[in-house]
C-alpha cells in the first residue's frame, strides 16, 4: 500500500492534476460501491489480498478471479480496489438516441506508469454487447477490445480505461499461479542449502530436465524445495508454457537465459530439417520406424531409452541421440510414416471416415488386391466393378498419394438433402412453434399442429406433416424449450454438466488442499436422548470435502439446523485434525457463508471463498454426491433410518423410525467419525481409481507439503472460531456477569460501573461450557462459568455432546423444561449422565495411555492425529501442538482478532 507522500510524488511523476489526485484519494478512502452477487450461472469470489491487506470482490471465478491474481503478482501494479465509485459514460445508443449512463468498473488500478479504470467481460458477452450497443463497445484490429465512451472519461483525467476480455487470459499461468500461490505468499522462503545446493547442480548439469525426473532423482527430499526455488526464482520454469501439475512435461532450466538459449537451438535445428518427420512420442508401447525397421519402446528412462527389434533384439541409445535422429528425420514415428505424403483432404477423408466405411473399403481392397500385384485371379465380384475400383485407386493414388482413400464409399453425399418445403411455410412452422408451442400454457404438439394445419390452408400453402413438425420441435434447443415451457427451474434439469470445454483451472484442483467444499445435510436417521431416552429428531451433519482427492477432512453433528456456527465449527476441527485449511473454500449462497465471522476467519488466514450460483447445485456435485454415499452406505444401515418415509401413506406407528429409534448424538458421532475416516478413507473412489486416503498422500508428494500454510491450534485460532448468540451481545448484570446459553459467565473486568448494564459483544466455547469470552474495553476478556468447577476434568467431547443434547430438548420443550447452568451441571454430575458417559471416559483414558506410549518413545510414525483426541483437562488451551507454549499470550489472539476486522 502507499503512502500519502508516495502517492503525491506517483501524480506528479505522471504529471496528474489535483483534481485527477482527488479521484484517486477518495477511490482509496472509499469501501466498495456494491457487495457482488452470483447471477447468470457466475461463481462470486472473496479474495484475501496480502498486497491490498483486505478482501477483493470478484464477479466471476473464470473472468474477473484472473483479474485479481494477475494483479496480486504483478510487481507493477501497486494497489487496486474492486467496484469503485461510479462513473458516467456518454454516447450514442444503437438507434442514433444520445445517452448517459452510471457505470460502475470492475476495478480501479494503480499501477508504476498509469493509473485507470478495468472493466472484464468474456469474450461471448462482449460480441453480444458489440451488437446492442455498437458506439460503446468495438473490437480492434488488433484483436482488443475497446469502449471510447470510457476512454473519453478517462482521459480527462490523465487515466486509461481498459476493456479487459476473457480471450487474453493465459490459463496455463493462471493454473501455476494458483500452484505457487503457498510459495509466493510466505514471508521468508527457507530452503535447506544442502538440497538447494544439490537440485541447482542437477539442473545446471541436465538443462531442461522435467519435473517428473527431478522429483524422482531428490527422493527422499521435499518436494517443497524446487517449487519455493522456482517461486523465489532460484530456478527457471516457463509458466507460461506448461502447468506445474503435469510434471512429466515441465521443463527446468538454471535460468531464463539458458532457457532462451535451448530454445533457440531447437528451434534452429528444426529449420535445418524442415520437411522431416520431429515430434514423435517415446512412451512406453509406442512404435518408430528407424532406417526401414519398425521398433516398440520398452523403457523410456531418464538418461537411456530401450527399443524392442520384431526379431526380439533389444538396444539401447542415448536420449541425445534418438533426438539428434528424430531431429534428422531418421526416426519417425509409425503412424507418421504412413500417412507422411498424404494430402490433406485424404488425411480428412481418414478421419471422417466411419467404422461401415472402412469395412467397406477393405473388402474392395480385398477384390483388387491381386490385380494391384499384377495377378488376376477370379473372383466373384464383377469385371466391371473391379475395374471401376482400380480406377478409382489409381486415380486417387495420383492425387492424394494414397489409392486406399478412393475405395472409401460417399454414401453422406448421395441424394437430395435440401428441404422440399418452401420458405414461407419453413417460416410458418418456426413461428407457431415459438409461440404458440414454447409458451408457458404448454400446449400439446397435436393441437398446435392442428393450428398450424388451419393457417396453412387459410394462407393456401403447403401443409407439412406431422412428423415434420414433431421433427421441428425436437430439434429446437432442448434446455431453452423447457425454460419457456416450464420455467428456468425446470430448464436446470436440462442443461449439460460443466465439462471444461476450454483450458482454465481444474474444477477439482491439482492438488490436496487446494480446493474444499463445505455443505450441510441431515441425516436419515431418527435419535433420541441418551437420559431421557424421548426423540430428539434428526441430526444436522456439516463436511469439509477435500475436492482432488475426495477426502472426508473435518465432521461436525450437531441438532442445530446450519449455522455459521456449523461452518466455523467444521474448520475448527479441520485445524484440529491437518493443522490447516483449504486454499479455496466453495460454498453455497446460504447465509451462513455470508457470516461476518465466517469470512473473517477465512481471510485472516488467506482463503479464498467462491460461492455457488443460486439454485444451481451442480457446482457442489462432491458434496452431494457424498451425502448420498453417506446415506446408503452407513446410516440407512442404522435402526431408526427414516428410508420408508418416502412412502408416508404406507408408514404405520409400528414402523414408524421414531419408535425404533436407539442411537443418540454422542455414539452417531463417534460411529460417522470412524466410518468416514477409517472406512470411506480406505475404500476405492470410482472418480479416481484408488481411495481418497491414498490420492491424498500422492498428492501431497507431488504437490508439496507446504509449512507455510500450517495453523497451529492454538489460542488465538480458538478465539477467531468461537461463535456468538443470536444477537452477537449480552447484557451485563452487576454481580452476575453476562448471561450465555441460559450460563452466567463472571470475569473480574466486570468490576467496572461504566460497563454495567450496557450490550458486549460475547462469544462461547461449544466444546467448553466452563468458559466464555466479552469484549470489554476494547479487549477480549476471558469469563469463567458460575459452575467452572463442575466442568474441570471433562473431555471437550463429554461438554460438547451433552450440552447439544440439552439445548435440543430446551428446543422441543421449551414450555416444559428450561435449561439452566444448575441443571446443566447436575446433569453431567448425575449417575445416569454417568452411565452414559462412561464409554467416553474409557476411550479418552485409553487415548491417554496412547498419547503416553507415543510420548515414551514409539513417536508418530503415522503422520496423523488420533482419531478420538480428547484433553486431559476441562481447560482446552493445555492441549498444545508441539513447541506451543502453555501460558499462551491472551493479548496476541486480540491483536489478531482486530487486525482483521476490515475483512
Amino acid at each position: 500500500m502507499l503512502s500519502g507522500h508516495e502517492l503525491t510524488n506517483l501524480c506528479w511523476r505522471l504529471g496528474l492534476s489535483d483534481k485527477a489526485k482527488a479521484i484517486v484519494e477518495s477511490i482509496r478512502s472509499s469501501p466498495p460501491t456494491r457487495r457482488v452477487r452470483g447471477a447468470a450461472g457466475n461463481v462470486i469470489v472473496r479474495y484475501p489480498s496480502r498486497k491490498m491487506g483486505v478482501t477483493i470482490q470478484a464477479e466471476s471465478h473464470r473472468n474477473e478471479l484472473a483479474g485479481i491474481y494477475e494483479k496480486e503478482h504483478d510487481p507493477d501494479t501497486l494497489e487496486f480496489y474492486d467496484q469503485p465509485p461510479a462513473i458516467k459514460l456518454t454516447y450514442r445508443a444503437k438507434n442514433g438516441q444520445q445517452v448517459g449512463i452510471l457505470h460502475t468498473p470492475d476495478y480501479f488500478v494503480i499501477r508504476t506508469d498509469s493509473l485507470g479504470w478495468e472493466e472484464w467481460k468474456t469474450e461471448e458477452e462482449l460480441r453480444q454487447l458489440m451488437e446492442k450497443m455498437p458506439n460503446r463497445y468495438v473490437r480492434g484490429d488488433d484483436g482488443r477490445w475497446y469502449c471510447s465512451p470510457g476512454e473519453r472519461y478517462a482521459e480527462q483525467f490523465g487515466f486509461f480505461y481498459r476493456v479487459r476480455s476473457s480471450a487474453e487470459i493465459d490459463w496455463i499461468f493462471q493454473r501455476n499461479l494458483l500452484f505457487l500461490e503457498d510459495y509466493l505468499r510466505a514471508e521468508r522462503v527457507a530452503v535447506d542449502e544442502q538440497e538447494a545446493e544439490a537440485i541447482l547442480t542437477l539442473v545446471t548439469n541436465m538443462p531442461g530436465i522435467c519435473l517428473n525426473a527431478l522429483l524422482r532423482r531428490i527422493e527422499g527430499w521435499s518436494s517443497d524445495s524446487i517449487y519455493a526455488m522456482i517461486a523465489s526464482d532460484q530456478i527457471y520454469v516457463d509458466l507460461h508454457a506448461t502447468p506445474l501439475a503435469e510434471p512429466e512435461r515441465v521443463r527446468i532450466f538454471r535460468d531464463e537465459e539458458t532457457a532462451r538459449a535451448y530454445s533457440a537451438m531447437g528451434e534452429a535445428c528444426c529449420h535445418s530439417t524442415a520437411g522431416a518427420a520431429r515430434s514423435v512420442a517415446l512412451a512406453v508401447g509406442a512404435s518408430i520406424t528407424w532406417d526401414g525397421r519398425r521398433w516398440t519402446i520398452v523403457n523410456p528412462g531418464l538418461t537411456t531409452t530401450a527399443l524392442l527389434a520384431e526379431d526380439g533384439t533389444i538396444v539401447e541409445l542415448a536420449n541425445g541421440t534418438i533426438e539428434v535422429l528424430i531431429g534428422q528425420g531418421k526416426v519417425v514415428g509409425a503412424a507418421e510414416l504412413v500417412q507422411a505424403g498424404f494430402s490433406d483432404e485424404a488425411r480428412e477423408r481418414l478421419l471422417r471416415a466411419s467404422p461401415d466405411d472402412f469395412r467397406e473399403a477393405n473388402r474392395r481392397y480385398a477384390a483388387i488386391a491381386s490385380h494391384l500385384s499384377g495377378g488376376k485371379t477370379p473372383g466373384t465380384t464383377p469385371t466391371r466393378t473391379v475395374r471401376q475400383w482400380l480406377m478409382t485407386w489409381r486415380q486417387a493414388e495420383r492425387t492424394h498419394n494414397c489409392g486406399y482413400v478412393g475405395l472409401l464409399p460417399q454414401t453422406s453425399l448421395r441424394g437430395n438433402r435440401n428441404r422440399k418445403l418452401t420458405e414461407a411455410v419453413l417460416l410458418l412452422l418456426d413461428e407457431f412453434i415459438a409461440k404458440d408451442y414454447e409458451t408457458l400454457k404448454q400446449k400439446g404438439k397435436l393441437e398446435v399442429y392442428a393450428a398450424l394445419v388451419r393457417a396453412c390452408e387459410e394462407q393456401a400453402i403447403t401443409t407439412p406433416s406431422y412428423k415434420t413438425f414433431a421433427r421441428a420441435v425436437r430439434g429446437r434447443p432442448q434446455r431453452e424449450q423447457i425454460e419457456k415451457r416450464q420455467g428456468k427451474r425446470s430448464s436446470y434439469q436440462s442443461s449439460a454438466f460443466f465439462w471444461e470445454l476450454t483450458l482454465t483451472t481444474p474444477r477439482h484442483g491439482d492438488r490436496p488442499f487446494e480446493i474444499g467444499h463445505i455443505d450441510h445435510t441431515q441425516l436419515d436417521v431418527e435419535l433420541i436422548c441418551s437420559r431421557t431416552g424421548r426423540n430428539l429428531g434428526r441430526p444436522w451433519a456439516t463436511f469439509l470435502i477435500d475436492a482432488f482427492s475426495r477426502r472426508l477432512l473435518a465432521i461436525y453433528l450437531t441438532f442445530d439446523p446450519p449455522s455459521y456456527r456449523s461452518c466455523m465449527m467444521v474448520l475448527r476441527e479441520c485445524v484440529r485434525r491437518h493443522q490447516r485449511l483449504p486454499q479455496i473454500v466453495v460454498v453455497d449462497g446460504g447465509g451462513e457463508f455470508g457470516s461476518v465471522y465466517f469470512e473473517t476467519l477465512l481471510a485472516r488466514y488467506e482463503c479464498t471463498k467462491k460461492t455457488w450460483p443460486a439454485a444451481q447445485p451442480r457446482f457442489g456435485s462432491v458434496c452431494e454426491r457424498l451425502f448420498g454415499t453417506t446415506n446408503t452406505r452407513f446410516v440407512h444401515n442404522l435402526v431408526g433410518n427414516t428410508q420408508i418415509l418416502r412412502n408416508v401413506r404406507q408408514v404405520t406407528r409400528a414402523v414408524d423410525p421414531k419408535e425404533h429409534a436407539r442411537w443418540t448424538l454422542d455414539r452417531l458421532y463417534v460411529c460417522l467419525c470412524e466410518w468416514a475416516y477409517e472406512v470411506y478413507d480406505t475404500i476405492e473412489h470410482p472418480a479416481l481409481g484408488t481411495s481418497p486416503r491414498e490420492a491424498f498422500v500422492a498428492g501431497l508428494g507431488q504437490g508439496g507439503q507446504r509449512p507455510y500454510r500450517l495453523i497451529p491450534y492454538d489460542d488465538d485460532f480458538r478465539m477467531l472460531t468461537l461463535p456468538t448468540t443470536r444477537k452477537g451481545t449480552a447484557m451485563l448484570q452487576p454481580r452476575l456477569g453476562v448471561k450465555i446459553n441460559h450460563i452466567f459467565y463472571w470475569s473480574e473486568a466486570f468490576v467496572n460501573p461504566e460497563v454495567e448494564r450496557t450490550q458486549m459483544p460475547v462469544r462461547y466455547d461449544p466444546f467448553d461450557a466452563g468458559l466464555a469470552y466479552t469484549f470489554v474495553k476494547g479487549h477480549w476478556v476471558r469469563c469463567i462459568s458460575e459452575h467452572h468447577a463442575r466442568f474441570v476434568g471433562r473431555s471437550e467431547r463429554e461438554i460438547r455432546l451433552a450440552s447439544a443434547e440439552l439445548r435440543r430438548q430446551n428446543q422441543r420443550h421449551a414450555q416444559q423444561f428450561t435449561v439452566t447452568a444448575r441443571k446443566l451441571a447436575d446433569f453431567l454430575a448425575s449417575l445416569e449422565a454417568e452411565e452414559v458417559l462412561l464409554d467416553q471416559r474409557l476411550r479418552d483414558s485409553a487415548a491417554k495411555d496412547v498419547f503416553a506410549i507415543i510420548v515414551g518413545g514409539r513417536g508418530g510414525d503415522s503422520g496423523q492425529p488420533p482419531l478420538f483426541t480428547a484433553s486431559t483437562t476441562g481447560d482446552e488451551s493445555k492441549s498444545q501442538a508441539p513447541g506451543q507454549r502453555a501460558d499462551a499470550d491472551q493479548s496476541s489472539a486480540e491483536g489478531a482478532l482486530i487486525m482483521y476486522e476490515d475483512y
